[in-house]
């Protein structure tokens, strides 16, 4: 999940915050200017975009428009599901359906690391912690990821079993927040999975015991050629007994679409008894 926020513009390019007076009014008032001219900018290059891409490109170009963002590179022809705004009409049902339909789009842009989420566990002591992870695959019976029981995230998720995962594709001004309770998965679950990664990922998996404090970096290299011995080339990696996936079963799911002035779309899915009930929250 290297999220990555809006590229810095270049010198000259819209957006760019002209210097001002080194007064503190000097400096709202460049960034007024900024703002403005960023705004202005970004209108005039969506509706640009939106003659030069057709149908397709609409999308792309009013998401970027009304957010007041210049249309970043690489994403003009990207026809976004749902651009610029997020309204009661536009939700099915089922969140999953949308969760699937943003994935394409974060996909289609061309983002880096579509799939990376961050995910918050909280310990015994009520230590909350968070850490960036790499979805594996999510239906209606959860998300899944995987890593070292023995590591932080494991240690907590044995001690209290719930999460909070949050998805961030801050250039498509989109955020998803899934909240619920966490199964281990099996071993037969887990394995297949295990077995279809790099061959170096699997040995890794064997040589770092995670969270624990190394002496130095030549340790964890020590131990990792000491299993590419073990396990030379051409013979199969066993799946450690410490290492699995997880499960999040969603009781929320939050999305999340940005809007100018900070007045920003947010829908709040919760399970219900039968399927599920959908509220819009205050930004």
């Amino acid at each position: 999940m290297k999220p990555t926020g809006h590229a810095q513009p270049a010198d000259g390019d819209p957006g760019q915050v002209a210097p001002g007076p080194a007064t503190a009014d000097g400096q709202d008032q460049g960034r007024d200017k900024g703002r403005d001219q960023g705004r202005d900018a970004g209108r005039d290059q969506g509706r640009d975009n939106t003659q030069d891409l057709g149908q397709a490109g609409t999308a792309a170009a009013l998401a970027w428009g009304t957010t007041g963002q210049p249309v970043p590179p690489g994403l003009t022809a990207v026809p976004l599901g749902l651009p610029g705004t997020l309204t009661e009409a536009m939700l099915p049902a089922d969140p999953m359906d949308l969760l699937r339909a943003w994935m394409d789009d974060v996909v289609k842009a061309g983002l880096p690391e579509p799939t990376a989420m961050v995910l918050a566990t909280v310990s015994a002591d009520q230590w909350p912690r968070a850490r960036m992870v790499l979805l594996k695959g999510f239906d209606s019976a959860g998300f899944v990821f995987y890593t070292n029981r023995t590591s932080r995230k494991g240690s907590d998720l044995a001690e209290v079993p719930r999460a909070c995962l949050l998805f961030p594709w801050h250039a498509l001004h989109r955020q998803v927040i899934v909240e619920g309770g966490v199964t281990p998965l099996s071993t037969d679950e887990s394995e297949p999975y295990f077995h279809s990664r790099p061959r170096g990922s699997q040995l890794g998996a064997w040589a770092s015991r995670q969270s624990t404090v190394l002496a130095s970096r030549a340790e964890l290299d020590d131990r990792y050629e000491e299993l590419e011995r073990r396990w030379p080339e051409g013979t199969e990696v066993p799946m450690p007994d410490f290492w699995g996936g997880y499960r999040v079963r969603p009781e929320t799911i939050e999305f999340w679409q940005g809007q100018p002035s900070r007045l920003h779309d947010r829908f709040r899915y919760t399970v219900a008894a039968q399927g599920w009930t959908v509220n819009r929250l205050a930004p």
